[in-house]
């Protein structure tokens, strides 16, 4: 019989470069890009039945899921939705990679903030990226931007077998020249991704957030342990069932 897996950050299980849900038998790998898609279009009541190891990669955005979403539609409920309020500010990592948050009562809203930067060296400059995370904001600003990775990350991923099914259309490959075989969506595609990956990640909590993440350089893992410290730390307000 089919296997439910919670989207929740108690259920993610630690694998490099992915976020991957397990529970009792199975396990479901890559799904932070339908997960962006459902937390940025506001969507909390959705089952994804899938029958594979993972997600469908489609062209590496979320773009796939949020036309297919807004194809199907979607129907408010008469429903609360929790809220995790952010109540104090909090800071994990270390100087190279960290994420923080920190309460932002005045403005109601999931804030983020994502700097990349990987030195003078690297082939991809500095890019930062800051918004307030709405349905419309997601589409428009970060919905498309697709995973990147470098030239050598890439062979090495192939050296294990994974992404064979993923062509250089559906993945941004920087080498010394720069973009390798493709264009870019935007000029700073690169950090809209990362944002696109926070926003998924920050959806393991389960429910809203108000706050302002800020996050320099940070992965998955990262992201993750910062939902399960605002869980233990933050409030989560339950809003009453409207009675008729």
């Amino acid at each position: 019989s089919p296997v439910r897996i919670p989207a929740s950050a108690q259920h993610r299980i630690e694998i490099p470069r992915r976020t991957v849900l397990s529970h009792q038998r199975a396990s479901v790998e890559m799904v932070e890009h339908v997960l962006a898609a459902l937390a940025g279009l506001q969507v909390d009541n959705c089952e994804v039945w899938i029958d594979a190891a993972e997600v469908p990669g489609c062209d590496g955005s979320s773009q796939a899921f949020v036309e297919a979403l807004q194809t199907a539609g979607i129907v408010e409920q008469a429903a609360p939705r929790a809220t995790l309020y952010v109540r104090e500010t909090t800071r994990l990592g270390d100087e190279n990679c960290w994420v923080e948050a920190r309460p932002c009562e005045d403005r109601p809203g999931l804030f983020v903030k994502y700097r990349l930067d990987y030195g003078s060296a690297g082939c991809i400059g500095r890019q930062t990226m800051k918004l307030q995370v709405t349905p419309e904001s997601f589409r428009q600003e970060l919905a498309p931007a697709r995973t990147f990775v470098l030239e050598e990350e890439a062979e090495w991923l192939r050296s294990q077998g994974l992404g064979t099914r993923v062509t250089r259309e559906d993945l941004l490959v920087f080498g010394a020249e720069g973009l390798q075989d493709n264009t870019l969506r935007f000029e700073d595609e690169c950090v809209r991704h990362k944002t696109l990956d926070l926003v998924g990640d920050l959806a393991l909590a389960g429910c809203d957030i108000v706050g302002q993440i800020t996050a320099h350089r940070s992965g998955h893992r990262l992201n993750a342990e910062l939902v399960r410290v605002l869980l233990a730390e933050g409030q989560i307000v339950q809003p009453r069932r409207k009675t008729a």
